[in-house]
């Protein structure tokens, strides 16, 4: 009788092995599981950098849609009275900055700055900058790009659209391309 109690108590624990067997499996599980959250969060984009960059893109198309559109340049002395562009005295708007007597224009100039919508065609920056050309802290590492093209909205005449697309790129490669299109709703207004 007593060999039958001694052998029962022995089947009720749990041996050496079998804990750390189990030891074991739940480790690697764990450990398993730890990786792929890191992994996770790794590759996440950080939501304040996507902020950011949305934030940045939209402040500058909206600077770039809030630009006339007239068929001269504002500085031209036809720009008031002009239907086309032959009515120009000597500057017709075309995309990208022109050269006028002062230089060319710039998006920081005091004397010469963006006019125009079209203006901005091809400017970029590296480092997000306000308009005295000042870096604004905690956003050198993020830079811009705008590219205007004609056309778009189903409208006949493709010079009377302009399709913006603003390309903001963050640390980490975060990215955000925003679109929005000018009309030429009032070719004669000047600012």
């Amino acid at each position: 009788m007593c060999t039958r109690d001694a052998h029962r108590k022995r089947e009720l624990g749990v041996s050496l092995v079998e804990l750390i067997l189990f030891i074991l499996i739940v480790s690697v599980g764990i450990v398993g599981i730890l990786g792929v959250l890191n992994l996770t969060a790794a590759r996440s984009s950080d939501p304040l950098i996507r902020k950011q960059v949305l934030a940045i893109a939209e402040s500058l198309l909206e600077e770039i849609e809030l630009m006339p559109f007239t068929i001269c340049d504002p500085t031209d002395a036809n720009a008031a009275t002009a239907t086309s562009t032959a009515g120009c005295a000597t500057l017709v708007e075309n995309l990208g900055p022109e050269t006028t007597a002062l230089g060319l224009q710039s998006r920081y100039s005091t004397t010469n700055p963006f006019n125009n919508v079209n203006d901005y065609h091809g400017f970029s920056m590296a480092g997000i900058r306000d308009l005295s050309n000042t870096l604004i802290p905690g956003l050198g590492a993020y830079s811009a790009s705008v590219s205007i093209s004609n056309g778009g909205l189903g409208i006949a005449n493709s010079a009377e659209v302009l399709l913006i697309a603003v390309t903001v790129t963050g640390p980490g490669n975060e990215s955000a391309t925003l679109h929005g299109y000018r009309t030429r709703y009032a070719p004669n207004s000047l600012p």
